[in-house]
């Protein structure tokens, strides 16, 4: 074997070992960095409380906090289950977009509320707006620091 082809593979090789460093590299940061995030507490955008709850389900003055998207609605499958003979199963959605939530109905039968007035389609809501869906009243409020 001569010089060129050696000095080809020793380089072949020195590419492979460096491809596996950087490829290892990678990997231990995106391993750490998942970590941290799974220790880090998730960050409350808002809270829901609970105004008026004719069944007791769920209980008057309880607390929920939101994430950018929660589903209401007497199907366990929800962030906040709502039980409410007048709630759908999937009743409604509040989402946070940008510096606004919304609140989106979700095709149920009796509707969905904001302030007395009944959505249609996407609607913007505030801090201090009340939600109500079948005879369970909430409202919105800032996220606690």
């Amino acid at each position: 074997m001569d010089a060129f082809a050696l000095s080809l593979w020793l380089l072949r090789l020195l590419f492979l070992a460096l491809l596996y460093v950087f490829l290892f590299a990678v990997v231990r940061v995106l391993v750490r960095d998942l970590r941290a995030a799974a220790r880090e507490p998730g960050i409350e955008l808002g809270r829901l409380r609970v105004l008026a709850s004719p069944e007791g389900e769920p209980p008057m003055g309880a607390v929920f906090g939101l994430d950018a998207v929660t589903t209401l609605g007497r199907d366990v499958n929800n962030a906040i289950v709502v039980e409410d003979r007048f709630a759908s199963a999937e009743h409604a959605m509040l989402t946070f977009r940008g510096r606004t939530w919304y609140v989106e109905d979700l095709g149920s039968t009796n509707g969905t509320f904001v302030n007395g007035s009944e959505v249609d389609g996407l609607s913007p809501v505030g801090f201090g707006d009340e939600l109500q869906i079948g005879q369970v009243r909430l409202r919105l409020e800032r996220a606690r620091r």
